[in-house]
């Protein structure tokens, strides 16, 4: 039988922020009990008193990961781009052709961004802007979901052994995110991690990363 307790625990588990500010006791327990209490009344399935949300808050041992700022300020050089479209194509069997006849297009072009990924179901391709026409004839007979215009990327070059570093991701999505910067899409890899954001974004997260190594 589900109790108060752990409808409260359940509901602070899923939202990290929650959790991170509890366990860096930084927040006001009444005002949150009111704040998740019509959340609670609706697991519960009936009314539910603020003081018991609050003994529940209180009993709860979020496990915190102390996060190393020393590996942030280890972040390496910034690149920003603007200028950059998306596309999205459902995958085929001739898409991967369609790829090769787009990456032998550019070869010998400098100064273009290209990026291609993929999963099971779709596959991305960021180019810059200037090539939108070349990708739309090489895929004008795969089937396109989207397509996404001025975008610019920042891109970071990560510190050696970034991915033995806990909270690395984390603390730059929570900035970002208590900024109300969204993020339209990433990409990471061994020694550069890159955010694509809508234009009107990218300084305002452009200063809030370059804070971090100072």
């Amino acid at each position: 039988m589900k109790t108060i307790t752990t409808c409260v625990h359940d509901i602070i588990r899923h939202q990290p922020f929650l959790d991170d500010a509890i366990a860096r006791d930084i927040i006001n327990f009444s005002g949150l009990a009111e704040d998740i209490q019509p959340q609670v009344e609706k697991e519960m399935r009936k009314p539910v008193k603020q003081g018991s949300i609050i003994m529940a808050l209180r009993r709860y041992a979020p496990h915190r990961t102390k996060i190393n700022m020393q590996h942030l300020r280890e972040l390496g050089d910034i690149v920003v781009r603007s200028g950059i479209t998306e596309y999205t194509f459902l995958n085929s069997n001739t898409i991967i052709a369609n790829k090769a006849r787009l990456l032998d297009a550019v070869k010998d072009q400098t100064g273009v961004y290209l990026n291609y990924f993929s999963n099971y179901q779709e596959s991305n391709i960021l180019v810059s802007s200037s090539l939108t026409n070349l990708v739309e004839d090489c895929f004008r007979s795969e089937r396109r979901v989207s397509i996404k215009e001025e975008l610019s990327s920042i891109t970071i070059a990560l510190p050696k052994n970034s991915s033995q570093f806990v909270g690395l991701y984390f603390y730059l999505f929570k900035l970002l995110a208590y900024e109300g910067i969204p993020i339209f899409e990433m990409i990471s890899t061994s020694n550069y991690f890159a955010l694509f954001l809508e234009e009107e974004y990218v300084n305002q997260a452009f200063l809030l990363i370059n804070e971090i190594k100072k």
